[in-house]
């Protein structure tokens, strides 16, 4: 009675939970919540900036810190409802704006992170941007057409900063500001190549129409897409400094966008400090005094990150301005601004000011929000897919038992969104990998418990009794197993880069739900089901008769030379094809430009390739469809990847394709070498970590039967897993991303999950068998647990198959490594850790002389299991463990009895009593 009313209190807080879930769902509710969408959900803009401090000065976090307030204020005031800025490692930041409009602006103002300054245009280009004509300023359409005029002279002195060009002029490398790390980078490079140099106290400046509504030297606003170059004086020590003012001569709190109030149009006001002041009055001056002896404006240029970003004009017209601006009244204003917009951007560039360190940018991802929306409805189809083959599987595997199951999936998933929305989880694509994903583990609880509730019906004992042993003897084992797959999230959420962290996250979270609904919701539901008598029958549950499958019950444990030769082989043909091919790596880790676009009608590849190859990329670019094929190579789906592609180049292409072929729901994403280079770094951390962490559990929890010896087999397994999935990439070719090192890291921890099924078996037979040699004992443990181990393989799959039939891109990525993870880690955990465990325990003094005591094939596993018991202990005895003391005396007649018996149990059990 007591037992009943524990149950009946359990499932009333479980129903008054879900109460709670339904409120915060509910349209309407006062605590109603919504789930947050990631950028890749609903569109947006991803940048990872990584600080690059200048000679001499120490990064500290302080640095950051401070950047990161002055970043959050651009953003602020771009009006991006929520966004993300945080710090990421040591160097860097991540900024997240989901929902975001227009991605590439966003860009350009957030990432423009070096010094503010304000030249006196006309004094200030130099060289070939000086026109032959007074004041005349040339734009350059090439960067090797600026510099190459100049050639002789950076060779005198010490330049800024070199570029590196190819045979046809177009840039290869830079800028950079060391001859010996761009020499390296030539000498990488085939084909002829041009090293040309910024000549010391120079540097180069830009302008293109996203960055300015207008460029000097041009007759007409600039053309979308294309950048204009232009080489300034640069000398800050100089008697006539150059640039003659800098952000630290503004007082930010005066100034701001507005409106005129005699004209209504909108103006620039720039309020300066008292060095300012004066600094911006003698410029001015020399300006309007210019201006009336040539006959035209003089400007001042706005620049920020060396690119201009406005450039007013003195009215040399106006007598007020005859001796210049004196800004010590109201401050200077800029006006004949094109927009009100125009103007908001300008005041945001003054405003934010310089930040402490210069940051480069290292990745870059732009998402369209009809891409992102199309993303989010295959997310959907995933997840609900997934939900239904699992529901499926358990109710036919279960019958009444599946049923329940099925009802625990629901308060799980239930849970599982409450847990989003308390939480204020970001949901991304990823996440929703690691969701689906733990649809798989949650039913994997159920079934590990259903099978030994099973067992113990047929052993004999009532519905009641079965439950409260299958529970006891099968929770140990959902522990281990779920705390092996946490730790692997937890190692993969600290090394990871955002886009990882969100199925990481959903991972670890679902686990832990998944732990609990097994544990409690399923067990409050069975236990009040166990008190009425109609549910005391073994059809409910799938438990009539005997358990069959003896074309299962091989001599598992001494075939192990046969199976490491099978792996072996395969792990041979895998290594020739690293060595010959390697692996397909993507820009995640090469670095470089990928663009995801999509065409309303089948589309020519050589069509696409045509318009790639306008920008100068047609022999690096790699041109792909995707998706089903169509009258030869025509698709709807198109992938680009290419080296790295500055901003214009990116716009220049998306330009092209939309006219070209109508392209829509662009995806682009942008990955530095050196970026590239870090991931790779972090998942072999991950890995390394993840191993040592695994070995460690296991070594504990298995230290009463040998500890280390059960450890080391199971991560020859998960590395033979990771192998053979490599191995796999490599021969099909198949793109490495984020993802796949993701997936891997999770196969690490869920191929493990049959290991531990098996091993705890191994472990609960050992006093059980104690005149059994251990290879005996393996391969009785493997009869007993197979069919759950390929069960819970199975079901686990089913929602991976889901992911890649239903899911995108990303989705598909995850899917993969996963389908071959977590097969390779079902065939590793029977064949490959379970023998090694026996090959190397039956080597021990205390298993060598032991003498077989169950023949391989007899087809009963609990007979099996008893006669080994019986051999071990003749007479009846009581020993230590509690739950094993019937079990332990068994007699050979008692073992008897019970294969008449199990033969009989053909029909329904009556009542235990």
């Amino acid at each position: 009675m007591h037992s009943r009313r524990s149950h009946l209190t359990l499932f009333a807080l479980i129903v008054a939970a879900l109460v709670g879930v339904a409120l915060l769902a509910a349209p309407g509710s006062p605590v109603q919540k919504k789930p947050t969408l990631g950028l890749d959900l609903q569109g947006g803009l991803e940048v990872v900036l990584q600080a690059v401090p200048p000679k001499g000065h120490k990064l500290t976090s302080d640095d950051l810190d401070r950047s990161v307030s002055i970043m959050r204020n651009r953003v602020d005031k771009l009006g991006v409802s929520e966004p993300e800025i945080r710090k990421q490692g040591s160097n860097q930041i991540v900024i997240e704006l989901a929902g975001v409009h227009d991605p590439a602006k966003a860009a350009a103002i957030i990432g423009k992170t070096a010094q503010l300054e304000l030249y006196d245009l006309e004094t200030s280009v130099t060289g070939p941007s000086k026109g032959a004509g007074a004041g005349q300023i040339v734009a350059k359409t090439r960067l090797y057409d600026l510099l190459k005029p100049v050639e002789a002279k950076a060779k005198q002195g010490e330049p800024s900063t070199y570029y590196l060009f190819n045979a046809k002029k177009r840039l290869l490398a830079g800028p950079i500001g060391s001859k010996a790390a761009i020499e390296k980078i030539r000498a990488k490079k085939s084909g002829k190549t041009t090293l040309l140099a910024v000549p010391e106290h120079m540097v180069v400046i830009t302008c293109d129409s996203v960055s300015s509504a207008v460029c000097p030297g041009l007759a007409a606003a600039p053309t979308p897409g294309q950048e204009y170059f232009y080489l300034f004086e640069h000398d800050t020590t100089g008697p006539n400094p150059v640039p003659q003012m800098t952000g630290s001569d503004l007082d930010l709190s005066g100034t701001r966008q507005d409106i005129d109030p005699n004209t209504s149009q909108p103006v620039v006001l720039m309020k300066f400090t008292s060095k300012g002041n004066k600094l911006f009055h003698e410029v001015t001056k020399a300006e309007a005094v210019r201006g009336r002896a040539l006959g035209f404006a003089q400007h001042f240029a706005i620049v920020l990150d060396n690119q201009i970003r406005t450039w007013p004009q003195i009215d040399y017209t106006d007598p007020s301005l005859a001796n210049g601006i004196d800004p010590t009244g109201s401050g200077a204003q800029i006006t004949g601004l094109q927009s009100l917009q125009e103007a908001k951007d300008i005041a945001l560039v003054l405003q934010t000011g310089a930040l402490p360190v210069k940051f480069n940018t290292i990745e870059r991802t732009d998402v369209s929000a009809t891409l992102g929306k199309d993303s989010l409805s295959q997310a959907y189809k995933a997840a609900i897919g997934g939900l239904i083959l699992v529901c499926l599987f358990l109710l036919l595997l279960y019958r009444f038992l599946g049923l329940v199951a099925v009802v625990g999936l629901a308060i799980y998933g239930a849970f599982l969104y409450a847990a989003i929305l308390l939480f204020n989880v970001t949901l991304t694509l990823p996440g929703f990998a690691g969701m689906i994903l733990t649809i798989g583990v949650a039913a994997d609880a159920n079934v590990v418990i259903f099978e030994r509730v099973k067992e113990e019906y047929r052993a004999g004992k009532s519905v009641r009794a079965a439950i409260a042993n299958g529970y006891a003897k099968g929770f140990h084992t959902i522990v281990d197993a779920n705390v092996v797959t946490a730790i692997t999230a937890l190692v993969l959420f600290a090394v990871a880069t955002a886009g990882v962290k969100g199925f990481a996250l959903m991972l670890l979270i679902g686990t832990v739900i998944s732990l609990i609904t097994a544990v409690a919701a399923t067990r409050a539901m069975l236990g009040l089901l166990a008190g009425f008598r109609w549910f005391d029958n073994p059809h409910f549950m799938g438990a009539h008769g005997t358990q069959k499958g003896r074309w299962l019950q091989i001599d598992f444990a001494n075939r192990a030379k046969f199976w490491f030769a099978f792996s072996g082989i395969f792990l041979l043909i895998a290594a020739v094809s690293l060595g010959a091919r390697g692996l397909n790596l993507g820009i995640d880790f090469k670095g470089g430009t990928q663009m995801t676009f999509a065409t309303p009608k089948p589309t020519s590849l050589d069509l696409v390739r045509a318009q790639t190859a306008r920008i100068g990329h047609s022999k690096d670019a790699v041109i792909q469809g995707r998706g089903t094929q169509t009258n030869g190579n025509f698709y709807k789906q198109f992938q680009v990847r290419t080296k790295h592609l500055e901003p214009a180049q990116q716009t220049a292409l998306e330009n092209d394709l939309k006219k070209a072929v109508n392209a829509q729901k662009f995806g682009v994403q942008s990955v530095s070498s050196s970026f590239g280079a870090q991931i790779a770094r972090l998942a072999i951390v991950a890995i390394i970590v993840s191993l040592l962490l695994i070995v460690l559990y296991i070594t504990m929890r298995f230290r009463a039967v040998g500890g280390y010896k059960f450890a080391i087999p199971v991560i020859v397994g998960m590395l033979h897993d990771v192998l053979i999935t490599i191995g796999i990439y490599s021969l099909s070719g198949r793109e490495v991303t984020q993802s796949t090192v993701a997936a891997i890291l999770t196969v690490l921890g869920y191929s493990i999950y049959d290991n531990i099924i098996i091993f705890d078996r191994v472990r609960e037979n050992v006093p059980l068998m104690r005149r059994a040699p251990f290879d005996e004992i393996v391969n009785v443990s493997l009869w007993e647990t197979i069919r759950r181990s390929l069960a819970t393989t199975f079901i686990t799959l089913l929602p991976i198959g889901s992911l890649l039939f239903f899911g995108g891109d990303t989705l598909k990525d995850f899917a993969f490594a996963l389908l071959i993870g977590i097969t390779s880690g079902a065939y590793s955990s029977i064949f490959i850790a379970s023998p090694l465990l026996s090959w190397w325990k039956q080597r021990d003094p205390e298993y060598a002389r032991r003498r077989p005591t169950v023949a391989v094939g007899d087809g009963d596993v609990a007979l099996a299991r008893a006669e080994g018991a019986a051999a071990a202990q003749p007479a009846v005895q009581a020993v230590a463990h509690p739950v094993h003391a019937t079990e332990e005396a068994i007699s050979r007649s008692q073992a008897k009895r019970e294969r008449r018996k199990q033969r009989r149990r053909a029909r329904p059990h009556g009542r235990a009593r």
